[in-house]
């Protein structure tokens, strides 16, 4: 393949990331989230703080913890972390975040980390995935449910400022996404 045509690569990360990933998040976060969060928790959020937490998680990850990232020529646009489902059914998975930047968001990004991560699991033993998202968050609702997640009821959960309401997607068969 001619070098011009790779765009974008997904590779797993590790703490020599952490400030890359943090950037993105923060970033992303106030891309995604104004008008669905409190504009004051968004403009608090602290790239330095997020980049020790990333630190912390990838120096020692938790059992079948994994984040990918992906990226173009200037750097990481993009990320994708999970390990096992919160619920801790048996055989489970969980992608607890999964951010594209807005510039780099309607290339297929998205999916393409969504796959990645749904192999690494699969590779582990994992039968099953899910993830969750705001339940305002109409964009990313449509996006799962066009890879084929299914959702359950919105549910009120901890959040940033309080209480929030998520919708979970779930494969049941984490294989409908890894052929």
């Amino acid at each position: 393949m001619d070098q011009d045509t790779i765009s974008h690569v997904i590779f797993p990360t590790g703490p020599g990331d952490a400030l890359a990933l943090a950037q993105t998040h923060v970033a992303a976060w106030r891309e995604s989230y104004r008008g669905l969060i409190a504009d004051s928790y968004l403009d608090r959020m602290s790239v330095p703080v997020h980049a020790r937490r990333f630190e912390r998680s990838l120096i020692q990850p938790g059992p079948h913890d994994a984040t990918l990232a992906v990226a173009d020529r200037d750097g990481i646009v993009g990320y994708a972390s999970g390990g096992p489902s919160r619920s801790r059914r048996p055989g489970e998975a969980e992608i607890h975040t999964l951010y594209v930047r807005l510039a780099a968001q309607r290339q297929g990004l998205g999916e393409r980390l969504l796959i990645a991560m749904a192999r690494v699991f699969a590779d582990q033993g994992a039968r099953s995935l899910m993830i969750s998202t705001l339940r305002d968050n109409l964009p990313a609702r449509r996006f799962y449910e066009h890879l084929g997640g299914e959702a359950t009821a919105p549910r009120r959960e901890p959040g940033p400022g309080g209480l929030v309401h998520e919708v979970s997607y779930l494969w049941p068969d984490i294989g409908a996404l890894v052929q």
